[in-house]
């Protein structure tokens, strides 16, 4: 199941994206997309049968220009997005996720998480939360770990919410998309392996979170993320050309038409180029991987409303879209 996209007067930013789409019951194909929501096939453009939206992104260098004069051609036949399904726009090979990384959340959770015997004023924990917050970014120390990529799922689809997760929750997210191979690269020069940037709903078992059996091990992000569906992508991969500034765009999420999360991407501690560039530090980036650069306040352990059956939500980064997914009970779907 899925929930059909609705067409708009702009998609996104730019004038074109990358899409990974297919009839109701053929196979994938990457699709360059108008803002329109015209819909053109990449696999006659680049005369490639076999052609992937991955495969577009490890040519990234040559492909962006023939993108940019296929999207200024009216001549090439072309589909209506909504004639047909949209998937996760990529499939990575890798994927790098964060946490901690938005301001204002991290020192809502620190407040929120008082130590037991702590009867200090709010304002002095803030403060403690604050100067915390600073020395991380003094100390370029973003908290940066692996996703699978199996847990992806498309920006439209059901998300299946697993029996045994008792505390589902919603991370909205803006995700970087690498466009070359990137291994210890700085953040001046991150932009250059930048290919485009999409969304990117980084769901979370809150229970699973921590080890209750070992806690001196720490977080469980195996069982807590990483479930089928658990991150929502897409719908299209927006050209790093297309996007002014990453690093102030609007992150949305509404629950059941109530907004949730509603917070720029100028909060963040890290901005995209760190992000990226700390990730090279240690592993070698590839084109298609996906590099998530945290979730900013207003998840549904903030609001006391966790994540149930039949819920619906709808996630939207300025310039980048809108997707929209509900939640069904394993069993049910």
């Amino acid at each position: 199941m899925s929930v059909k996209p609705e067409p708009a007067s702009a998609l996104f930013a730019g004038p074109f994206a990358l899409a990974t789409l297919s009839t109701q019951n053929g196979p994938e194909f990457p699709a360059l997309v108008t803002p329109d929501g015209q819909a053109l096939d990449l696999r006659d453009a680049f005369g490639d049968d076999r052609l992937t939206t991955r495969d577009v992104l490890d040519r990234w260098d040559t492909a962006l220009p023939r993108l940019r004069a296929l999207a200024s051609d009216p001549g090439p036949a072309r589909t209506a997005v909504t004639d047909l399904r949209v998937h996760a726009p990529v499939t990575p090979r890798q994927v790098f996720q964060s946490g901690a990384n938005y301001r204002q959340h991290v020192i809502d959770l620190h407040v929120a998480h008082r130590a037991p015997g702590d009867d200090r004023p709010e304002s002095e924990r803030r403060a403690e939360a604050a100067e915390i917050m600073d020395r991380r970014a003094a100390e370029d120390l973003p908290y940066v770990f692996i996703g699978l990529p199996t847990s992806i799922t498309g920006p439209y689809d059901d998300v299946v919410l697993p029996r045994w997760a008792e505390q589902p929750d919603w991370e909205l997210e803006l995700a970087v998309v690498i466009g070359k191979p990137a291994h210890q690269v700085s953040a001046e020069d991150a932009y250059e392996y930048i290919a485009g940037y999409t969304i990117a709903n980084d769901l979370t078992d809150r229970a699973t979170v921590f080890r209750r059996d070992m806690p001196q091990i720490g977080t469980d992000w195996l069982r807590s993320k990483n479930a089928p569906g658990f991150t929502p992508l897409g719908p299209w991969i927006v050209p790093a050309e297309s996007i002014a500034n990453p690093d102030d765009l609007r992150v949305t999420l509404k629950l059941n038409g109530d907004t949730m999360q509603d917070e720029s991407t100028k909060d963040m501690i890290f901005k995209v180029a760190r992000m990226v560039a700390y990730a090279s530090r240690t592993a070698r980036l590839l084109p298609g991987d996906l590099v998530l650069t945290g979730s900013p306040a207003g998840n549904g352990m903030h609001w006391g409303r966790l994540l149930r059956d039949g819920d619906v939500m709808e996630g939207s980064v300025t310039g980048l879209g809108l997707q929209r997914t509900r939640c069904v009970a394993e069993g049910t779907a």
